[in-house]
């Protein structure tokens, strides 16, 4: 194989792994959400989006539907605190009691914000 067959080869593999990433549901969340702690509303850069998470609300991995509404990004220590509240009401921790719920929805009322001609 030539060189330039073989520099041809790797850049369509390249393409092709790229496009199956993108196909996957975090790349797919990435580009649906803003990239903000559905949680503590912290936010990410390219430089520190790796720590962003995607947790699925059902807790179910293999529901993703294409609209996004089984995910929710969490950063890495409110993703870790959601399945430990969440390993704890199963084993009868009571870490679910409503004071340790979380509440803070910082995007409940962005599509009203959004549609204000006021806003610019």
């Amino acid at each position: 194989m030539t060189g330039n067959g073989r520099v041809d080869k790797l850049v369509l593999e390249a393409r092709r792994q790229r496009e199956q990433r993108e196909s996957g549901y975090r790349e797919r969340a990435l580009k649906l959400f803003p990239w903000i702690c559905g949680r503590c509303a912290r936010d990410f850069t390219q430089a520190n989006v790796r720590t962003l998470t995607v947790h699925h609300k059902d807790g179910n991995h293999d529901n993703n539907p294409a609209d996004g509404s089984n995910w929710e990004l969490l950063c890495i220590y409110c993703h870790e605190n959601e399945h430990a509240r969440e390993l704890d009401n199963a084993a009868g921790g009571g870490g679910g009691t409503p004071q340790d719920v979380a509440t803070h929805r910082p995007f409940a009322a962005l599509e009203s914000i959004l549609k204000r001609k006021d806003v610019k």
